[in-house]
């Protein structure tokens, strides 16, 4: 197999197998990856998980998870992941259902089933029938929507912030300090792949970086003569450095000031604050 995911170990005759217990209530069985996958009939999903935890020793749920496709009559499909402690293998159960047509609740086989399907409400809107504590658990309290679903805006619909005036936390409709500007992410070495503001003007291979601007060229005096050449130091001498300015430095002239001894730190070691005060 060439996908590019890890070599899962597999159980000869498994497919066959739940295939046999699960009967009418599967609809299709998807083996992609290693990885299988039963859909079955909404209705008949705790009967289906029931048959899968104690005649197929699949004990423990791992996960519910939502997907949104919208463009599907029932736009979303909720994915159970179990696991089998014995078997050391996993299986993924699906059902679809839409906005408005309740998924069974499975939380009297597994308690933990009461914030997973709590979890997917918050994001998808999917209501499961039988959930006696079917409450938001990731947004805020009043949140409007459903944050996981392909059609919800980026911006929701409304924000929040905490009053001074008011002394509490107040909602308010959600207002953009600016428009939404274009990110794309570029590498910073390999530069733009479009023409930059101003670069159209100079010729460029395509994602090459801006070119530096030209020096303009040196302008001839008035005349018509050439510009005449910049002076250069070649050598010290011609800068006046070297033993002979270093000895002059060292000569104090005859009006510098002098400080007295008391002032001075020679002799004394490091200088402290206290002698300078």
């Amino acid at each position: 197999m060439g996908h590019s995911a890890p070599k899962i170990a597999t159980i000869d005759g498994i497919v066959q197998e739940i295939e046999g217990i699960l009967g009418s209530m599967l609809i299709e069985t998807v083996d992609h990856a290693d990885e299988l996958t039963f859909i079955v009939l909404r209705d008949a999903l705790p009967q289906a998980l029931t048959l899968l935890r104690d005649r197929a020793e699949y004990q423990q749920l791992m996960e519910i998870a939502g997907v949104d496709y919208p463009d599907r009559p029932e736009r979303f499909e909720v994915a159970y992941h179990l696991l089998s402690v014995t078997r050391n293998h996993r299986v993924r159960v699906k059902v679809s259902t839409d906005e408005d047509t309740p998924v069974p609740t499975v939380t009297h086989l597994w308690p933990v089933a009461g914030w997973l399907e709590r979890e997917v409400f918050d994001m998808y809107g999917v209501v499961f029938d039988g959930n006696t504590d079917l409450r938001r658990i990731l947004t805020d309290y009043g949140f409007k929507g459903h944050p996981q679903r392909k059609d919800f805006p980026l911006t929701g619909y409304v924000e929040l912030r905490y009053s001074e005036e008011d002394k509490r936390v107040v909602y308010e409709p959600v207002k953009l300090a600016q428009d939404f500007r274009s990110f794309d992410f570029m590498s910073p070495w390999e530069g733009a792949q479009y023409v930059l503001p101003g670069d159209e003007k100079a010729p460029q291979a395509p994602g090459a970086p801006s070119p530096a601007p030209a020096s303009p060229p040196p302008t001839a005096p008035k005349g018509g003569a050439a510009a005449p050449t910049p002076k250069a130091t070649e050598s010290k001498a011609d800068t006046g450095a070297g033993e002979a300015a270093n000895k002059a430095a060292e000569t104090k002239s005859d009006d510098a000031p002098t400080k007295s001894a008391a002032a001075t730190d020679e002799g004394k070691g490091a200088a402290k604050p206290e002698d300078k005060a």
